[in-house]
Protein backbone atom coordinates (compact mmCIF):
# COMPACT_ATOMS: atom_id res chain seq x y z
CA UNK A 1 0.00 0.00 0.00
CA UNK A 2 2.85 2.21 0.93
CA UNK A 3 4.30 1.91 -2.52
CA UNK A 4 1.91 2.00 -4.67
CA UNK A 5 0.55 5.86 -2.90
CA UNK A 6 4.40 6.77 -3.44
CA UNK A 7 3.95 5.77 -7.10
CA UNK A 8 0.27 7.55 -7.41
CA UNK A 9 2.44 10.79 -5.67
CA UNK A 10 4.82 10.68 -8.46
CA UNK A 11 2.35 10.69 -10.97
CA UNK A 12 0.39 13.40 -9.85
CA UNK A 13 3.80 15.69 -8.82
CA UNK A 14 4.83 17.70 -12.19
CA UNK A 15 8.00 17.31 -13.12
CA UNK A 16 10.42 19.96 -12.09
CA UNK A 17 12.23 19.94 -15.57
CA UNK A 18 9.22 21.29 -17.19
CA UNK A 19 7.70 23.57 -13.99
CA UNK A 20 7.82 26.95 -15.02
CA UNK A 21 10.61 29.56 -13.16
CA UNK A 22 9.66 32.42 -11.38
CA UNK A 23 8.60 35.48 -13.38
CA UNK A 24 8.66 32.64 -16.10
CA UNK A 25 5.78 34.11 -18.48
CA UNK A 26 4.02 31.27 -19.84
CA UNK A 27 1.99 32.63 -22.65
CA UNK A 28 5.29 34.11 -23.69
CA UNK A 29 7.06 32.57 -26.96
CA UNK A 30 9.45 33.05 -29.48
CA UNK A 31 8.84 35.91 -31.77
CA UNK A 32 6.07 37.04 -29.87
CA UNK A 33 4.85 40.52 -30.38
CA UNK A 34 6.34 43.24 -28.37
CA UNK A 35 2.94 44.99 -28.13
CA UNK A 36 2.05 42.59 -25.71
CA UNK A 37 3.74 43.97 -23.10
CA UNK A 38 2.12 46.03 -20.50
CA UNK A 39 3.05 49.83 -20.49
CA UNK A 40 3.40 52.41 -18.40
CA UNK A 41 -0.37 54.27 -18.34
CA UNK A 42 1.00 57.73 -19.55
CA UNK A 43 -0.07 60.22 -17.53
CA UNK A 44 1.76 63.24 -19.05
CA UNK A 45 -1.58 64.24 -21.31
CA UNK A 46 -4.48 64.63 -18.26
CA UNK A 47 -2.94 67.91 -17.38
CA UNK A 48 -3.00 69.72 -20.75
CA UNK A 49 -6.20 67.40 -21.78
CA UNK A 50 -8.24 69.21 -18.45
CA UNK A 51 -7.00 72.39 -19.16
CA UNK A 52 -8.13 72.86 -22.90
CA UNK A 53 -11.10 71.02 -21.85
CA UNK A 54 -11.75 73.76 -19.05
CA UNK A 55 -10.61 76.35 -21.66
CA UNK A 56 -12.61 74.99 -24.23
CA UNK A 57 -16.35 75.21 -22.22
CA UNK A 58 -15.11 78.31 -21.15
CA UNK A 59 -14.62 80.00 -24.87
CA UNK A 60 -18.41 78.57 -25.23
CA UNK A 61 -19.90 79.77 -22.80
CA UNK A 62 -18.35 83.22 -23.66
CA UNK A 63 -19.76 82.69 -27.13
CA UNK A 64 -23.12 81.63 -25.99
CA UNK A 65 -23.27 84.78 -24.23
CA UNK A 66 -22.20 87.02 -26.53
CA UNK A 67 -24.94 86.00 -28.99
CA UNK A 68 -25.99 86.07 -32.50
CA UNK A 69 -24.95 81.92 -32.72
CA UNK A 70 -21.46 82.41 -31.97
CA UNK A 71 -20.90 79.38 -30.44
CA UNK A 72 -22.57 77.30 -33.35
CA UNK A 73 -20.24 78.82 -35.64
CA UNK A 74 -17.48 77.99 -33.37
CA UNK A 75 -18.22 74.40 -33.39
CA UNK A 76 -19.17 74.05 -36.96
CA UNK A 77 -15.39 75.91 -37.38
CA UNK A 78 -14.41 72.92 -34.85
CA UNK A 79 -15.64 70.07 -36.37
CA UNK A 80 -14.63 71.22 -39.95
CA UNK A 81 -10.92 70.94 -39.03
CA UNK A 82 -11.58 68.16 -36.96
CA UNK A 83 -12.99 66.32 -40.25
CA UNK A 84 -9.98 67.78 -41.98
CA UNK A 85 -7.13 66.73 -39.65
CA UNK A 86 -8.50 63.55 -38.33
CA UNK A 87 -7.49 61.38 -41.20
CA UNK A 88 -4.05 62.48 -41.15
CA UNK A 89 -3.56 62.33 -37.59
CA UNK A 90 -5.09 58.87 -37.66
CA UNK A 91 -2.37 57.58 -39.67
CA UNK A 92 0.27 59.15 -37.87
CA UNK A 93 -0.36 57.80 -34.54
CA UNK A 94 -0.84 53.97 -36.38
CA UNK A 95 2.80 54.90 -37.50
CA UNK A 96 3.82 56.01 -33.90
CA UNK A 97 2.52 52.98 -32.95
CA UNK A 98 4.01 50.08 -35.10
CA UNK A 99 7.78 52.25 -34.60
CA UNK A 100 7.03 50.91 -31.02
CA UNK A 101 6.52 47.64 -31.90
CA UNK A 102 8.65 46.65 -34.85
CA UNK A 103 11.32 48.58 -34.38
CA UNK A 104 13.68 46.42 -32.54
CA UNK A 105 15.20 48.38 -29.33
CA UNK A 106 19.11 47.59 -30.20
CA UNK A 107 18.45 49.56 -33.44
CA UNK A 108 17.23 52.40 -31.98
CA UNK A 109 19.73 52.62 -29.34
CA UNK A 110 22.13 52.43 -32.04
CA UNK A 111 20.90 55.36 -33.90
CA UNK A 112 18.87 57.72 -32.14
CA UNK A 113 19.73 56.06 -28.25
CA UNK A 114 21.72 57.79 -25.61
CA UNK A 115 24.81 56.07 -26.57
CA UNK A 116 24.48 56.89 -30.34
CA UNK A 117 25.98 60.11 -29.15
CA UNK A 118 26.77 62.71 -31.70
CA UNK A 119 25.91 60.47 -34.76
CA UNK A 120 22.41 60.38 -33.19
CA UNK A 121 22.06 63.80 -32.74
CA UNK A 122 23.10 64.84 -36.36
CA UNK A 123 20.55 62.43 -37.65
CA UNK A 124 17.61 63.30 -35.59
CA UNK A 125 18.80 66.87 -37.23
CA UNK A 126 18.76 65.91 -41.00
CA UNK A 127 15.74 63.88 -40.30
CA UNK A 128 13.20 66.43 -39.12
CA UNK A 129 14.65 69.10 -41.82
CA UNK A 130 13.73 66.88 -44.33
CA UNK A 131 10.74 65.24 -42.58
CA UNK A 132 7.96 66.69 -44.65
CA UNK A 133 4.57 66.52 -42.68
CA UNK A 134 3.14 69.09 -40.47
CA UNK A 135 2.53 68.92 -36.38
CA UNK A 136 0.24 66.33 -36.97
CA UNK A 137 2.67 64.27 -38.37
CA UNK A 138 5.94 64.39 -36.75
CA UNK A 139 4.97 64.67 -33.09
CA UNK A 140 2.94 61.82 -32.84
CA UNK A 141 6.09 60.23 -34.38
CA UNK A 142 8.62 61.68 -32.01
CA UNK A 143 6.17 60.92 -29.26
CA UNK A 144 6.57 57.33 -30.37
CA UNK A 145 10.06 57.02 -30.91
CA UNK A 146 10.85 58.67 -27.54
CA UNK A 147 8.57 55.70 -25.58
CA UNK A 148 10.10 53.27 -27.62
CA UNK A 149 13.98 54.41 -26.53
CA UNK A 150 15.05 57.21 -28.51
CA UNK A 151 17.32 60.01 -26.08
CA UNK A 152 15.81 63.71 -25.59
CA UNK A 153 18.69 65.15 -27.13
CA UNK A 154 18.48 63.37 -30.75
CA UNK A 155 14.36 64.20 -30.65
CA UNK A 156 15.10 67.89 -29.57
CA UNK A 157 17.17 67.98 -32.55
CA UNK A 158 14.94 66.51 -34.72
CA UNK A 159 12.18 69.01 -33.65
CA UNK A 160 14.24 71.67 -34.27
CA UNK A 161 15.61 70.77 -37.57
CA UNK A 162 11.99 70.19 -38.56
CA UNK A 163 10.83 73.91 -37.67
CA UNK A 164 14.09 75.62 -38.60
CA UNK A 165 15.21 74.08 -41.82
CA UNK A 166 11.80 73.02 -43.48
CA UNK A 167 13.30 71.95 -46.19
CA UNK A 168 9.80 71.02 -47.82
CA UNK A 169 8.89 74.91 -47.25
CA UNK A 170 12.04 76.32 -49.31
CA UNK A 171 10.50 76.29 -52.54
CA UNK A 172 7.07 78.46 -50.83
CA UNK A 173 9.71 80.40 -49.02
CA UNK A 174 11.97 81.39 -51.81
CA UNK A 175 8.72 81.96 -53.94
CA UNK A 176 6.75 84.30 -51.52
CA UNK A 177 10.14 86.23 -49.54
CA UNK A 178 13.14 85.60 -52.06
CA UNK A 179 16.34 83.35 -52.56
CA UNK A 180 18.00 86.48 -50.17
CA UNK A 181 16.04 86.26 -47.60
CA UNK A 182 15.99 82.39 -47.25
CA UNK A 183 19.67 82.12 -47.42
CA UNK A 184 20.06 84.72 -44.58
CA UNK A 185 16.99 82.31 -42.48
CA UNK A 186 19.32 79.15 -43.15
CA UNK A 187 22.65 80.54 -42.28
CA UNK A 188 21.45 82.57 -38.57
CA UNK A 189 19.37 79.17 -38.16
CA UNK A 190 21.77 76.31 -39.20
CA UNK A 191 23.51 75.06 -36.51
CA UNK A 192 20.13 75.53 -34.03
CA UNK A 193 19.53 72.26 -34.14
CA UNK A 194 22.26 69.82 -33.42
CA UNK A 195 23.23 72.81 -30.87
CA UNK A 196 20.15 72.39 -29.46
CA UNK A 197 20.03 68.44 -29.28
CA UNK A 198 23.38 68.76 -27.19
CA UNK A 199 22.31 71.03 -24.89
CA UNK A 200 19.21 68.89 -24.22
CA UNK A 201 21.14 65.57 -23.76
CA UNK A 202 23.97 67.12 -21.31
CA UNK A 203 21.44 68.39 -19.26
CA UNK A 204 18.34 66.38 -19.70
CA UNK A 205 19.89 63.14 -20.29
CA UNK A 206 18.10 61.65 -17.16
CA UNK A 207 14.82 63.55 -17.41
CA UNK A 208 12.12 61.30 -17.79
CA UNK A 209 9.38 62.65 -20.16
CA UNK A 210 7.70 59.65 -20.73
Amino acid sequence: MVKSADRIDKMAAPDARHAPTAGQNLDAGEGQCPSTVKRRRNSNMLVPTIIMAVLAVALVVIGHQRGGGCEIQGLKFAGALLAQMLPLLVFALVVAGMIQVLVPKELLAKWVGTESGMRGILLGTVAGGLSPGGPYVNLPIVAGLMQAGASVGTMVAFLTGWSLWAVSRLPMEVGLLGWRFTAIRLAVTFFFPPVAGLLAQRFFANVRVF
